[in-house]
């Protein structure tokens, strides 16, 4: 071969190589190593800037949280005191009192029934069969002691009014002869006989001596003043021993009963005050009576009120309304008006004034007793605190704490 040819083979091979190595350049496949730092993070100065950014967003987060929780911490910390002068207090109708010691009752109100009172009421009945002659007093009259109301005849005091007379009779004879005169068993006979008749008389409900007649006529008389309630007879009806003629009511004084469901009941105390309502019109009573039995149906007992009548206002039979005074102790308690308590921050509060400002206290309340509600602890003697408005000072707290968190 000739040696010019051996020197152009090796310049043709790298000529057929170089073109082939430009046609397949478009679909050559990156090596694996060419692709694993093409996806790597990039370390130069726009990867620095990058973090820098990714600090600064974090340290406003965290900034941010920082500022929600203070916010958080300064709202648990409690309302600020709220300064309002005399003028500003009276406008929102907040009041304030000093805090004393005081003996609680609660007013419980209850139906009640005025009744005739039993110890000033007398039946007027004859003792005796009679026929009813002539009345002298009608119902509704009021009448005084003594006076008479009813005239009946009857055949037995017929013969207690002669038998009266002639016991009186010989009795005055035996007296004026002595006991010189008659013999002891004729002056002790004539004594018992005459002792006898007068028995007799009282017991039909005729005088105790001897009137001078025997008709058998007898008047029944007002054992004591008041009003005639009821009158149930009419002339020339014949009477049964025991019947009632005439109910005759003493109504200076009336009883009123009250019903209350047992429990209630039993915190009224004998001698306590209560108050009677018909009406406009309101006396004062006193309880002599508590029930020692529990109606078995309703469980209720009844409180007995006694009240003065004054101007006849009251009768038997009238419905009114009762209010009694319950709960009450001996031993006074510090309490405010259960209005005075409110709720704040899941605590119950009571706005006292500290140095001219207002600022809700934590207390502990007791037992409530009407309207008032016992402080167990939180509250001293001599405190000064609001008992009206204090839902109006809690909402003005409130409001001003809410312009507050806007104005973060």
């Amino acid at each position: 071969m000739n040696p010019k040819s051996y020197l152009l083979i090796p310049a043709g091979a790298v000529l057929v190589l170089s073109l082939a190595g430009c046609g397949a350049e478009p679909a050559a496949t990156p090596s694996p190593q060419a692709v694993a730092t093409d996806t790597s993070t990039p370390r130069g100065e726009d990867a620095e800037h990058a973090d820098e950014a990714g600090q600064e967003k974090a340290g406003h987060d965290d900034e941010a949280g920082h500022d929600e929780e203070a916010g958080h911490d300064e709202a648990e910390e409690g309302a600020e005191p709220v300064r309002m002068d005399a003028a500003a207090l009276e406008a929102a109708g907040i009041k304030l009192a000093t805090l004393d010691a005081r003996s609680l009752s609660e007013p419980l109100q209850a139906p009640g029934e005025v009744l005739d009172n039993a110890y000033g009421t007398t039946l007027i009945t004859p003792r005796v069969e009679a026929l009813v002659v002539r009345r002298h007093a009608k119902l509704g009259d009021e009448v005084a002691a003594g006076a008479p109301l009813v005239t009946l005849s009857s055949v037995e005091v017929a013969q207690a009014q002669g038998a009266l007379a002639i016991a009186e009779q010989d009795w005055k004879r035996v007296q004026s002869l002595g006991r010189e005169a008659v013999s002891g068993r004729r002056y002790q006979e004539a004594q018992v006989t005459v002792e006898q008749a007068r028995a007799t008389a009282r017991a039909y409900g005729l005088p105790g001596t001897a009137t001078g007649r025997s008709n058998g006529e007898f008047t029944l008389t007002a054992p004591h003043a008041g009003r005639l309630t009821e009158d149930a007879f009419v002339v020339g009806e014949r009477i049964e021993p025991g019947r009632t003629l005439f109910r005759l009511v003493d109504e200076a004084v009336v009883w009123v009963d009250a019903t209350l469901p047992a429990e209630q009941a039993r915190r009224i105390a004998i001698d306590s005050t209560a108050q009677v309502v018909l009406g406009q019109v309101r006396l004062p009573g006193k309880v002599v009576q508590r029930a020692h039995r529990t109606s078995e149906n309703t469980r209720t007992a009844l409180v007995r009120i006694e009240v003065a009548n004054e101007g006849d206002r009251l009768h038997g039979g009238d419905y009114v309304e009762v209010y009694l005074d319950a709960g009450g102790g001996s031993d006074p308690q510090l309490a405010v008006p259960t209005a005075a308590l409110v709720q704040l921050e899941g605590e119950n509060v009571v706005f006292k004034e500290t140095d001219g400002a207002l600022a809700p206290v934590a207390v502990r309340p007791g037992p409530v007793v009407g309207d008032h509600t016992v402080i167990a602890d939180g509250l001293v003697i001599g405190d000064r605190v609001v008992v009206e408005g204090a839902y109006v000072l809690k909402a003005q707290m409130l409001k001003a704490q809410l312009g507050e968190g806007h104005g973060h």
